[in-house]
């Protein structure tokens, strides 16, 4: 909203000598957020001259210009000579001379200069050049204004071009601020100021007669039964439309961001910002019998003062004569109706309109306007008929109309609910201790009637004030006047047993871990292909349901994600593109398991500010497919990059596996890796990652062709695991373990197999058969060559041997591992390689 400063001081006691920044100092203490200050960007000297003589010279390029003679006064230089290019005064008018010096809006400054052949000494001024509007009618005449002054007077100060306006932010529940009238009483509020209440007229003066009531029929539909609850009429007659609009309303127009239109809509719009009540004229003369509010039906259509047809909806509120709608009620006015140069009779309406269908229509058309926006945040019911009297009275003043006893008034009674304001809660929810004058005084400054009960207070808000209904509200209002100051910076005691739960904490930990591995998060979209899901979210590649948004961001990416993977390909993707060759990235997030023959979502969604019921709700959660949380990772290039002295190494499944290894640390589970086979990785690198025996991921090299379509240059490996599986399977379980003070005894053995038995397995046997002193053991050779027969491997494992109680003798740990090689020998044939 911005605010003239001239006019703010008709309503509030602004001290002359207030700076801008001080009014916004003061409106920053009640509450609203200090926008910009804003003023004409002109500079003098800019003066009243009257033209002494003017002369048409034709040029060689078809234009004629005026080589005038200008008296601008002694004091600035006497008569001068100017050039200018409009016809539209005579000698002896007076008109607005810029001289040599002054800088006009743009910046253009005005200095003396050659042209046409004479050497014009300052500029005759349009409105246009100075600001006032963006129509080029020729020099500003000022006796067309009606205004005589003398030659040389000030023109800055005469036209309201030394007027500023201050510029705040009104949040959406204050729509009273909408105004002068609101803004006034807000700085009195913060400074103490005298306000004076421009609404504040005799009710017996402001209704219209009862003569000529028919121009507002269908008394019913205007109680608030279609969405308005008052509908008040005004007839001005003998209007001049080609008046021109008096410069000191142009100026405060101009500052408060609207455009002079003729002075009969500026009317309108001057009472719309003084008031805060939006105002629609009608030409008269083109009514079709009497007003209705109404509904619009269906398949019903109007075109709006922009020239746009618009089709409507059945809960557009309309406004329509005999020959149907002319006026989106609060939103925009009709073509067929609207005020024009032609029109002598005038109906000024003044309506109090549902916020809500309001809202709805300006959104729905795409049609938002100075009048819904105030519409829709409460407009003070007791306002219509003062502001229908204000715009008659301007018109009468500034369009030369008469003021008819035709009108008409349909309306509601106002009921305000009175709310219940207990002693002592304003105290216990702002944390001041405010006396009892000072809430009640607070209350009272805004408008509001308190009443003392038994326990606290009684009170009523104004009616400008639909924001307040309850004693919340009423807390705050008092908090704002005294000062929000005085609330003091206090923590509050966190209630005890809260927190992250164990799940939480395990997420967490587990990508903490990977981040301090070296890895680096980079979550992606939840959107993908049908082809991408069935891809990486089924072992064998097989096609699997998949939950297709209604309204996807991307129509080429429509399904929710069954797999983490496909997002980390396009990572990926993108680094690579960009040069960044060297990846170890992973993402934590959810996938959508839609179970296969389960129909999910449902069209029974309960409306807006209806509680829905258990039932309603057991359905909606039912129609939500299955999310589980996945941790998946990607490396590709180089896991050490080349250096002096050391060559580059390639990421590999190590590296994958030592990062799973990370994950369950962190989790507090063990991760076996079983060899298995998936459509979307390279046979024979694959494995299936378990706790426990139960499934909880996989690892392994993409496949070169599907590595190809990601458009991956060289390998690159991925893991993904069921991150809520796993931390559900590790339980509340302690990681961490007592260390023992005895050395630790370490034997390696190297056992020759069949090639075709996994490590894995013979790692688990020699595990069980080596019993509870085998503290670890790691593979770390797999050969096959020469001096292992064919069809033949040697696999070596480095094992680990302590006691809680003792030092271990070599002969105890060699007897543990010998244990360990029966159990693999019984099992799959394994014997010592010599």
């Amino acid at each position: 909203m911005r605010v003239p400063l001239s006019w703010l001081r008709e309503y509030v006691d602004v001290a002359p000598d207030a700076a801008p920044e001080d009014v916004l100092s003061a409106l920053v203490t009640v509450g609203f957020e200090e926008e910009d200050v804003h003023r004409f960007e002109i500079s003098g000297p800019v003066v009243v001259g009257q033209v002494v003589s003017l002369e048409g010279e034709p040029q060689s390029n078809g234009k004629t210009i005026n080589w005038c003679q200008v008296d601008v006064g002694e004091e600035h230089g006497g008569i001068r000579g100017i050039v200018c290019g409009a016809h539209n005064f005579v000698a002896g008018d007076k008109v607005v001379v810029t001289l040599p010096g002054a800088v006009l809006p743009g910046p253009f400054p005005i200095a003396a200069r050659k042209t046409y052949g004479h050497v014009s000494d300052g500029m005759i001024a349009s409105a246009r050049e100075l600001g006032l509007g963006d129509e080029h009618n020729g020099i500003v005449v000022l006796s067309d204004l009606g205004i005589d002054a003398p030659v040389g007077t000030d023109a800055i100060a005469l036209l309201g071009l030394d007027d500023v306006a201050v510029e705040i932010n009104v949040t959406p529940d204050r729509g009273y601020a909408f105004s002068l009238r609101g803004v006034a009483r807000e700085y009195s509020h913060a400074t103490g100021a005298t306000f004076r209440d421009p609404a504040e007229r005799d009710f017996a003066e402001l209704q219209p007669g009862s003569g000529h009531t028919t121009v507002v029929d269908d008394v019913a539909p205007v109680r608030g039964r279609v969405g308005a609850s008052e509908f008040v009429t005004r007839v001005v007659r003998g209007v001049d439309p080609s008046r021109p609009t008096p410069p000191w309303m142009i100026a405060r127009l101009t500052l408060a961001g609207m455009r002079s239109l003729g002075v009969l809509i500026d009317i309108t719009n001057y009472v719309m910002l003084e008031l805060g009540q939006p105002l629609h004229g009608y030409d008269l003369d083109k009514l079709d019998g009497g007003i209705t509010v109404r509904r619009a039906t269906p398949g019903e259509k109007m075109t709006t003062l922009d020239g746009q047809e618009r089709a409507l909806h059945v809960e557009d509120l309309l406004i329509t004569d005999g020959s149907g709608p002319i006026g989106l009620a609060g939103v925009m006015g009709g073509g067929t109706t609207e005020m024009s140069e032609t029109t002598t009779n005038v109906l000024i309406e003044a309506a109090t309109f549902d916020p809500v269908t309001i809202a709805r229509t300006a959104r729905r058309h795409k049609l938002p306007s100075e009048a819904s926006k105030r519409f829709e945040r409460g407009v003070d019911p007791l306002i219509p008929f003062v502001a229908a009297r204000r715009a008659a009275d301007l018109m009468v003043e500034l369009a030369g109309g008469t003021l008819t006893d035709e009108g008409g008034a349909l309306f509601a009674e106002v009921f305000v609910a009175e709310i219940e304001l207990p002693a002592g809660f304003v105290q216990g929810l702002i944390g001041v201790d405010y006396t009892d004058d000072e809430i009640t005084g607070a209350l009272t400054t805004i408008g509001a009637e308190v009443e003392k009960a038994d326990e606290g207070w009684t009170v009523i808000p104004p009616t400008w004030r639909p924001d307040l209904t309850d004693k919340w509200t009423l807390a705050e209002e008092v908090a704002r006047i005294h000062g929000l100051d005085r609330i003091p910076s206090v923590l509050p005691t966190p209630p005890s047993g809260r927190g992250l739960t164990p799940l939480q904490q395990g997420r967490r930990r587990v990508a903490d871990a990977l981040a301090a591995a070296g890895f680096v998060e980079t979550p992606a979209f939840p959107f993908t292909t049908e082809a991408q899901n069935d891809l990486h979210g089924s072992a064998s590649g097989e096609h699997l349901p998949s939950i297709r948004l209604a309204n996807p961001l991307d129509g080429q990416a429509p399904f929710l994600r069954r797999s983490l993977v496909p997002g980390l390909l396009q990572t990926a993707h993108r680094n690579i593109a960009r040069g960044l060759t060297d990846l170890a990235i992973f993402e934590s997030g959810a996938v959508f398991l839609p179970e296969p023959g389960v129909t999910y979502g449902t069209d029974d969604v309960p409306p807006l500010g209806v509680r829905p019921s258990d039932e309603t709700l057991a359905a909606l959660n039912a129609s939500i497919p299955p999310q589980h949380r996945h941790l998946a990772l990607l490396l590709a290039g180089n896991i050490v990059a080349r250096q002096p002295g050391r060559p580059a190494e390639p990421a590999g499944l190590s590296e994958a596996l030592d990062a799973a290894r990370v994950i369950a640390s962190a989790a507090g589970v063990e991760i076996d890796v079983v060899q298995s086979q998936r459509a979307a990785l390279h046979p024979g690198r694959t494995g299936t990652l378990q706790v426990d025996g139960a499934e909880v991921g996989y690892v392994g090299e993409l496949h070169p062709v599907v590595s190809d379509d990601a458009d991956l240059p060289g390998r690159a490996i991925v893991l993904e695991l069921d991150l809520d599986l796993i931390l559900s399977l590790a339980g509340r379980r302690v990681v961490a373990e007592s260390l023992s003070t005895f050395t630790a005894a370490t034997q390696d053995v190297s056992l020759t197999l069949p090639v075709d038995v996994a490590a894995g397995d013979v790692r688990t046997a020699l595990a069980e058969g080596a019993g509870a002193l085998l503290e670890s053991v790691r593979l770390v050779d797999d050969y096959r060559g020469e001096g292992v027969p064919a069809g033949s491997k040697s696999l070596t494992f480095a094992l680990r041997f302590r006691a809680d109680d003792r030092t271990l003798t070599a002969a105890e740990a060699t007897e543990a591992k010998l244990a360990g090689v029966a159990v693999a020998a019984e099992r799959f044939g394994a014997a010592i390689r010599d």
